[in-house]
């Protein structure tokens, strides 16, 4: 039986690719917060969508650098990624009041969140009206890594051995799932 959806809870019925860290760096100072609204653009050069919120500490980052980053955080991260999605970075170091590690990566320009299994190193492309009217936020991918064990080919492969690097996605209201097993061939 089919039942119908408030409109403001209708994003949910599409909100359920991975949920990413995105993180920025300028003038010593860095941060890193938990979206669930980012997405691809395009294939050649990449590009990927994400949500910022005006009120965040990471759009300022964003805007004053031009780059962030999206890592793609694992079950094993669960809690950390609630962590930094829930509080603000102004005044703080998230990476170190939450024990979270910035790989290095020579040809990166914003932190990498280690423990992840996909890091994207952007380049924003700016927008400022959608930027402002949406909080809609564009970057070409200049750099991008995966753990081979779960991704190589070009196709994700999830050992089910090893529930801990699923992807996380974040259904609203602090709940989470990883992603489930394939289908089809």
């Amino acid at each position: 039986m089919r039942q119908p959806v408030d409109l403001p809870k209708a994003y949910r019925l599409l909100n359920h690719g991975p949920t990413v860290l995105v993180s920025a760096r300028h003038g010593g100072l860095r941060n890193v917060m938990a979206a669930a609204w980012a997405m691809p653009l395009d294939f050649d050069p990449p590009k990927v969508a994400v949500v910022l919120d005006k009120a965040t500490y990471t759009r300022e980052l964003v805007e004053q650098s031009n780059h962030f980053a999206l890592s793609v955080p694992c079950q094993a991260q669960v809690r950390v990624v609630h962590a930094v999605g829930s509080h603000s970075g102004r005044g703080i170091d998230k990476f170190a009041d939450y024990g979270l590690q910035a790989l290095e990566e020579p040809t990166a320009q914003s932190p990498l969140v280690a423990g992840c299994v996909a890091w994207l190193d952007c380049v924003r492309i700016p927008q400022p009206e959608q930027e402002a009217r949406f909080d809609l936020f564009l970057g070409e991918v200049t750099g991008a890594w995966a753990l081979a064990s779960v991704f190589t080919a070009g196709h994700w492969h999830f050992d089910p051995a090893q529930p801990e690097l699923r992807t996380l996605h974040h259904i609203a209201g602090g709940h989470f799932f990883a992603i489930g097993e394939p289908v089809g061939e």
